[in-house]
């Protein structure tokens, strides 16, 4: 028996596989390009899409734990929903599936909503599962450096509320223990779900604060234009995943997504220690972009 890391060539699925080294596991990777992917000694590539069911049945055979990992596009709901029904038929035993923070709450961002949706059909469903809830990743803001260096500028408009942003490393690390933990037990277990987040709710101005001090020059927080940070964004990406983005930072000025007491502790226990800290992150990348 195995385990089948999908999205395994991305941001989140590359910090998975690194994490589940040396945990004596046998873990396969999807990949649609299986010849091409560059994967940690041990990992198994498998050629295979979630938009293709019948590429995902022939990845699943033999495998007893399903680390799922919808991409964030148009049908990512469609992806996510029958890659359950898949794995079901599949009869794995233990699902890992990355959800997000604050998923019921903001429920007009799309990508939110729909992530919410598979967890309500993990739950109708009574699947074997452990739904982690990230939020805004800490290493997105590696995008920031050019503002950062050249303008003095931290752009991203995340308001005055408060977003506890999460390492990608705890990420990684969190879906392993739980993977390797599922995989090991003899039946499957019971349905646990964690908050993925860091230590501090950061606003806007906190952000440029930290900043501050990394770079040792004065950063100002660049507000929260987000009809600006829509138009962009659309020079990178489709019109619809733009739209998302901004309505997303639109809760974050709005609601925020700080984590609560309870939720750092049960992480902390989960991980053995405290989440890493943004200000460490970003103390990180301001020594490497001075060594050029």
């Amino acid at each position: 028996m195995s385990i089948l890391v999908t999205g395994a060539t991305g941001t989140i699925g590359a910090q998975v596989l690194a994490h589940l080294q040396g945990r004596d596991v046998e873990v396969r990777a999807l990949t649609r390009s299986p010849d091409a992917a560059r994967l940690p000694a041990g990992v198994a590539a498998v050629g295979g899409d979630l938009a293709d069911t019948d590429s995902l049945r022939a990845a699943l055979d033999g495998v007893s734990t399903l680390f799922l990992l919808a991409p964030n596009v148009a049908d990512e709901l469609t992806q996510a929903m029958l890659a359950l029904t898949v794995a079901r038929e599949a009869g794995v035993k233990g699902i890992v599936y990355l959800s997000v923070f604050k998923g019921r709450q903001y429920a007009d961002v799309p990508h939110f909503a729909g992530k919410h949706a598979v967890e309500a059909a993990i739950e109708a469903l009574d699947l074997p599962a452990t739904v982690l809830r990230p939020a805004y990743f800490i290493q997105n803001d590696l995008r920031q450096k050019d503002p950062l260096l050249n303008l003095g500028v931290y752009g991203a408009p995340v308001g005055s509320r408060g977003v506890s942003m999460v390492d990608i490393r705890d990420i990684g690390e969190a879906a392993a223990i739980e993977l390797a933990r599922r995989d090991r037990a003899a039946a499957p277990l019971d349905r646990e779900t964690y908050a993925l987040v860091g230590p501090d709710a950061l606003t806007g101005a906190d952000l440029a604060a930290v900043w501050s001090q990394a770079l040792g020059r004065d950063i100002r927080y660049g507000g929260d234009d987000l009809a600006g940070m829509e138009q962009r964004l659309k020079a990178m990406l489709p019109p619809w995943h733009a739209l998302d983005l901004r309505l997303m930072f639109g809760r974050y000025q709005t609601d925020g997504a700080a984590a609560t007491v309870e939720d750092i502790a049960r992480l902390t226990g989960l991980l053995g220690r405290a989440p890493r800290t943004y200000r460490a992150f970003a103390q990180d990348a301001a020594s490497a972009w001075a060594k050029g």
